[in-house]
This record gives C-alpha cells, structure tokens and sequence, in this order.
C-alpha cells in the first residue's frame, strides 16, 4: 500500500536566533491510505504545528511534506489553497459555522467556492448532511441545533465533496460525553467508508479510539504504536542536525543520545571502532 502522507526530516522554526523555538524538531511520518490516526499530545508539544503542516496551512522551514504523490513544501498560498480544497476536509473544535447561514448553506458554502454546480451542489450537501445524520435539520441555524448536531454539521461540510483525508481537531473539546461518542462514531464510520482519518487531541481516551497513536513531545515523535519502538529511536539517532554550529550540533547530539547510548571513555565517541578494540584485548 502507498503511502498517502510522507514527512521526512521536518523542521518548524519561529524566531531564528538566539531565541528560536523549534515547534517541530526532525520529524518523520508516513500515514497509508485508509488509516485512523490519532495524533496527541500536551500544550506546546508541537502537535498544532504538525496538524498546521498536515493541513497544507502552513510550510515547514524545512524538510518535505509529500501528500499523495505530490511535493507540496514549498508551494504558494495559493497552490496550498488548491490542495486543501482537494485533498483535505477539516473539523474544528470551535465548529466554525456561519450564524446567519443554515446547515445546508453552511455546508453548501465551500462548494459554491469550489466552483461546483448548483444542481451538484444540492446533491452533495443533502448526501452529507444526512450521512452524519441531519436530513431534517437541514433549515435550523446554528443558534437552534446543540453543539453536537453543529459539529455534525462541521463533518457534513468537510466530507461533501469526499475529500481522501479527514483532518479533526480535537473534535470533541466542546461537546459532552454523550455527543463525543456520537461524533466519533461518525469518523469511525467514514474510516470503514476508506477516508484516512486524522485526530489531533490532547485526550488519551480520545486517542485510544485510533487504530493508530502517534505521541508528539517537544517537537518530535516521542512513540508511534504504528512503529516499534526501536525504528523510533534509531531514527532520531541517525538523523543529521539541520543548522548550527559544531558547538551547537554536539550539544544537540548529545541531548539526542543521553540515556540511549553509552560513550567510549577513551575519546567520547558514540560508535566504537572494532579494530581498536581488538588492540585493546590483544594488550590485555
């Protein structure tokens, strides 16, 4: 199966200089198509950043981001604009529906933008709505639907026109037990439909619903259950340092290696020579 998403060696960088934060620190990623992935972890981990990155609304400082086949790291605003029309259907927390607007127009909206005709777009906005659902709350405005039925009406827009991947994130921040349940359920089932779904969330028991849990601290793959634990750590040991000085990149190797490597004592080298070695029993 290939590949949907590959990230290599990624890099997010505010502020260069002295008082950089490097959000996303080396990260490698490959999600297949069809995958239910959830993506976690704590405030200032780096995971906004990456799901900024996923959704082509950002572009890294550095490293590639190939999204179906396709370079996308270094494209314009608008050429991201495009991708994401195709490619990517996103949930919010915050739902992100127009007040004014009822739950046909809200998500018939992106579909006049899309260019799509009228006749299509009906089509597409009734389809979706009563997938998640809602085929008689078609009239109601946000103001008179629970937050549960207008974050259904959130995941109707994102899937009316069947974009491949479902970016969520944390879908359910506002919304009560009995509601999270139902929202989840819903992209549990457009996962068994072939959508890969991506859930950024903060929330093990929400991960736990993932096939799939990738945990991000200080911007980089701390585990993926996808991955075992040693590819993880070998890749974060043989990755190069991007920018800095000798100083800074042996400063940054050693914070890389602590606690995984043991040094030569002799010169504090990581890999020992095995010639040396053997000259060193031969003398003994």
């Amino acid at each position: 199966m290939s590949a949907l998403i590959e990230i290599h060696d990624m890099h997010k960088v505010y502020n260069p200089g002295e008082n950089e934060v490097r959000a996303l620190d080396g990260i490698d990623l490959s999600i297949d198509r069809n995958e239910f992935v959830a993506i976690i972890g704590q405030s200032g981990s780096g995971k906004s950043t990456l799901m900024n990155m996923l959704g082509c609304l950002d572009v890294p400082t550095s490293g590639q981001y190939i999204l179906n086949g396709e370079d996308v790291s270094d494209l314009t605003d608008n050429e991201l604009s495009d991708i994401r029309n195709k490619e990517i259907g996103f949930i919010f927390q915050g739902f992100n529906l127009i007040a004014t607007l009822t739950a046909f127009e809200n998500v018939e909206l992106p579909l006049i933008y899309r260019g799509v005709a009228g006749r299509v777009r009906e089509e597409l906005s009734v389809t979706a709505l009563e997938k998640v659902g809602l085929g008689n709350r078609m009239d109601h405005k946000p103001s008179e639907m629970s937050g549960g039925q207008q974050q259904r009406v959130a995941i109707a827009r994102a899937i009316a026109q069947a974009p491949p991947i479902i970016l969520a994130d944390e879908p359910t921040g506002n919304l009560d037990s009995g509601s999270s349940e139902e929202i989840l359920g819903i992209l549990k089932n457009l996962h068994k439909e072939g959508r890969t779904v991506i859930i950024i969330t903060h929330d093990n028991d929400i991960a736990r619903r993932a096939d799939r849990v990738i945990k991000i601290r200080d911007g980089r793959i701390e585990s993926d259950s996808g991955k075992k634990e040693t590819e993880i750590e070998a890749e974060t040991f043989m990755k190069e340092p991007d920018t800095g000085t000798v100083e800074e990149r042996l400063e940054t190797d050693s914070e890389i290696m602590e606690g995984q490597l043991k040094t030569d004592p002799d010169n504090g080298n990581t890999e020992i020579d095995p010639d040396r070695e053997e000259m060193k029993l031969n003398r003994n």
